[in-house]
């Protein structure tokens, strides 16, 4: 574990995580300096959450100049490897980390890491929520909510800790969790990792520092997934919804089950689980792995199941209006995550898609779309695209019901066409398969904005 006090920290990235970072290492006695690439007028709410501190800013750019005595290098999410800043670091020997690499050197609780290319921020909350249905002093954080350094201290070595942890983080983690995690790994952040070779050995980072003790929980019916059992170290355990594993959550005859040792614990039937859509039954049988590995008892595992109704911007019903429902499906930032979101639902569908481009195949989610939504409506950069690909998916696929696919330029021109297009008993969905940076901070303010203006309609 790092010495921290008298260190010269540089932080790359004064977002959530660097600001959070920033006020735990002046606590540590670290000489701290935070450098940006955004102008100060552009960081704000930041630079406000850590006024009076004594904390260096480097804004506008990351000169080479800041590792001149630099002794630890911590990066935010958003910051790529491939900078000349870091790679310069790299060559010097000067040590990388971030926010979740420190706490997890000093967390003396029980700890959970979840990854995966989808679904992990809906398990990461459902895990908590049964560790705290089992009683435990419980915290949920990483790449959902607040980081958790900030209150590393407080936390005792009962307590359950779960973690979203995201392939930016774990491509410079040398830790793992006790419990680790690993979901589905499907194209994406291709523009960060350029190859998916690069995108799952970050995945498997996960696991590569567990020990005998430890445990992994792999998704069995992701192929990629399944494929990191060559390199779990400790104890092994699937989840799956198309066969019984020996050691796990499966889905057998209508029900979900938890089996950790001789015996099989019937969690609850599938039409008991309140989370919209098939693909979250995955969700729940990760997350009862994950909790029953932390501890969790059978009671509490299903009592969660039974009332969990998921998080914010994943398939979040907003509002029904003139017997429309208008559903807040932010998070979908990949062209698979449309796909599962399409097929969450049997009523028609009037779509939203959109965003920046993240050089994802949108063809077989084309398929999906001129089969699934009686209207496209796509906005933002990626519009065009999107709108190419559904209108030569809708040529060539059978059961085409897609009758109406329009571009427009924002989310509100968006959302306002689906009102005066959608129908009674049908559902407007926000999907973007896009990120949010052409128009939005992230995919939140993006949901955000979404139920401000479905809330404004008459």
């Amino acid at each position: 574990m790092r010495e921290l006090r008298g260190a010269r920290v540089v932080i790359l990235g004064l977002g959530r995580q660097g600001t959070a970072l920033a006020r735990w290492l002046v606590r540590q006695g670290a000489e701290v300096t935070v450098s940006d690439r955004q102008p100060a007028e552009r960081l704000g709410r930041f630079l406000q959450a850590l006024e009076g501190l004594p904390v260096r800013y480097v804004l506008g750019d990351h000169p080479l100049s800041l590792l001149e005595g630099c002794d630890l290098l911590c990066l935010s999410g958003g910051v790529p490897l491939d900078i000349p800043i870091v790679q310069e670091a790299v060559r010097r020997g000067i040590p990388l980390a971030n926010d979740a690499q420190l706490f997890l050197e000093r967390c003396r609780g029980w700890t959970a890491g979840i990854t995966g290319t989808s679904g992990k921020t809906t398990t990461t909350a459902l895990v908590g929520a049964m560790c705290q249905a089992a009683g435990f002093r419980t915290w949920v954080g990483g790449n959902i909510g607040n980081p958790l350094i900030e209150f590393v201290e407080e936390i005792g070595p009962e307590d359950r800790v779960i973690l979203e942890l995201s392939s930016f983080q774990l491509e410079i983690m040398t830790v793992s969790p006790r419990v680790a995690a690993v979901l589905n790994i499907a194209p994406n952040h291709l523009d960060r990792h350029k190859t998916m070779e690069a995108y799952i050995a970050a995945k498997q980072r996960i696991l590569d520092f567990q020990d005998v003790e430890d445990v992994a929980v792999l998704g069995y019916d992701d192929p990629n997934a399944r494929s990191l059992a060559a390199a779990v170290r400790g104890r092994l355990r699937f989840f799956s919804r198309e066969r019984e594993v020996a050691r796990g959550a499966f889905l057998r005859e209508g029900t979900l089950f938890l089996r950790l040792g001789s015996e099989a614990w019937s969690i609850c039937r599938v039409e008991e689980v309140r989370l919209r859509g098939r693909h979250n039954l995955w969700n729940v049988l990760a997350a009862a792995a994950v909790a029953g590995s932390l501890g969790a008892d059978i009671g509490a595992i299903r009592e969660a199941a039974l009332t969990f109704s998921g998080v914010p911007h994943r398939l979040e019903q907003v509002r029904e209006v003139r017997g429309v429902r208008y559903v807040n499906d932010s998070i979908a930032t990949t062209p698979e995550r449309v796909r599962v979101a399409l097929e969450a639902f049997e009523e028609p569908i009037v779509l939203l898609a959109g965003g920046r481009d993240k050089g994802l195949p949108w063809e077989e989610t084309a398929e999906v779309i001129a089969r699934r939504a009686r209207v496209l409506i796509a906005f933002g950069e990626l519009g065009d695209r999107i709108v190419e690909a559904a209108r030569a998916a809708r040529a060539r696929v059978d059961g085409v019901v897609l009758e109406h696919l329009e571009r427009v330029a924002t989310l509100e021109e968006a959302v306002a066409r689906a009102a005066g297009l959608a129908r009674p008993g049908e559902v407007v969905l926000l999907s973007p398969g896009g990120t949010s940076f052409d128009a939005y901070r992230d995919f939140e303010e993006r949901g955000m904005h979404f139920r401000q203006l479905v809330e404004a309609l008459s």
